[in-house]
């Protein structure tokens, strides 16, 4: 209905019937039907359909019949009017639009209608990444893809990806909480008393890495842990098989970004956190054997490592992800091509800014290294720390073969021609 009424709009229906009366047309004219108006025109002025009093505008007088014409007299003359023009002839756009707009809000009110819901079990719930709480409240879950400039050499996520996805997920715990104040990660009541949180100990155990394309699982929830702490645990699983891919917890301390001291939890920080906690045991089982020490006796040394300015957050200190990528800068390269790491311990003691230089120092436990590839775990010290020797982080790793699938990917650079 709406189509057939904006179509006779644009075009006029022209009929050779006579008009209401039942009336020849006078001098020879012939009646025209224009969009639903019957019209005539005769020598004497044009005529419609009307009933209208005389009036007088301008100077002009309008006389009208009772039913049939409407002539124009102006300065005692008669005006002759010429038939309509194309111009006179266009439909009454605002009927167009009515009806353009009528089947806009039609189609609008049933795009929203819509089930959107996945139809297939292997549809991601949560495919753009947003997150959202489960578990009664107490856990965040998120889901990432591994993209292709997230995998190394060997074809897998590298534990830098890992790390950064372990990083986000915890933000967006506190965000989605209601807890995202101004700051990096803290709540309206640490901004108030310019606190933050900072990492002092991570414990990671990757039991397999992700490749390109597939879909993690991240669940984060956090716990109490001493007087002045809180623990975070992370369970990393494939998004597809539920198989458990890496498992991480962590302790982190308040630090005031003024005076860069460690703070304990104000009463009403704590009020706002302690009801997101969680009793539950870590989910990595702690390991607490001492983290030793390394000297310039370290077997390998680094030099002359600095962060870019895209290495720091928003607190203006070197993100805590970048600390391992710099413990690995001296890891034996044999080792790193036949191992993949299997486990970590870091303490974090101390940040660095953006004019900081480091040196990287790693030892390898017990291990010939001109024989790695035919052995199986490999431990390894490491200690990052400035120049003036002031220690950054201390770490042990842990090192395990990798998959026979995955030493297809080595020794293929093209030898150079001939």
């Amino acid at each position: 209905m709406v189509a057939t009424a904006a179509t006779s709009s644009i075009f006029p229906v022209t009929s050779s019937s006579s008009d209401s009366g039942g009336r020849p047309p006078k001098n020879g004219g012939s009646p025209a039907n224009l969009g639903g108006f019957k019209s005539k025109q005769s020598s004497n002025g044009l005529n419609i359909k009307a009933k209208a009093a005389p009036s007088k505008i301008n100077g002009t007088v309008v006389t009208s019949t009772n039913v049939e014409s409407v002539k124009v007299v102006e300065n005692g003359s008669t005006s002759q009017h010429h038939p309509r023009t194309f111009i006179n002839q266009l439909p009454d756009w605002s009927m167009l639009l009515a009806a353009i707009t009528t089947i806009f809000l039609a189609a609008e009110k049933q795009w929203m209608m819509l089930d959107w819901k996945p139809r297939r079990s292997d549809m991601l719930i949560d495919p753009f990444g947003i997150g959202k709480i489960v578990q009664d409240g107490l856990v965040f879950r998120q889901n990432f893809s591994i993209r292709s400039y997230e995998i190394g050499a060997d074809k897998t996520a590298s534990i830098e990806t890992l790390m950064n996805h372990l990083q986000e997920t915890a933000l967006n715990h506190v965000k989605t909480a209601g807890l995202l104040g101004d700051g990096f990660g803290s709540t309206p009541e640490m901004c108030k008393k310019n606190l933050i949180w900072v990492v002092t100990r991570m414990q990671v155990v990757v039991d397999r890495y992700p490749t390109w394309g597939d879909v993690v699982q991240v669940d984060t929830w956090v716990s109490a842990t001493g007087k002045n702490g809180m623990r975070r645990d992370w369970l990393v699983r494939d998004a597809k098989t539920g198989e458990i891919l890496t498992r991480a917890s962590s302790v982190w301390v308040m630090m005031n970004k003024l005076t860069r001291k460690l703070s304990k939890i104000p009463e009403e920080v704590r009020g706002e956190i302690e009801p997101y906690f969680v009793n539950s045991d870590p989910v990595v089982d702690e390991d607490n054997r001492k983290l030793l020490k390394l000297d310039d006796t370290a077997e390998y040394i680094r030099t002359g490592l600095s962060p870019r300015w895209s290495d720091l957050d928003v607190n203006q200190h070197v993100n805590n992800v970048k600390y391992i990528g710099w413990i690995l800068e001296s890891a034996p390269q044999p080792i790193l091509e036949s191992h993949e790491l299997h486990s970590m311990t870091l303490e974090y003691r101390r940040e660095c800014g953006r004019n900081s230089v480091l040196q990287s120092l790693t030892d390898v436990s017990g291990a010939d290294i001109g024989k790695i590839a035919d052995g199986g775990f490999v431990e390894c010290k490491h200690l990052l720390r400035l120049n003036d020797g002031a220690e950054i982080v201390r770490g042990r790793t842990e090192w395990r073969p990798k998959p026979a699938n995955n030493f297809d990917v080595l020794n293929q650079v093209p030898s150079q021609s001939t």
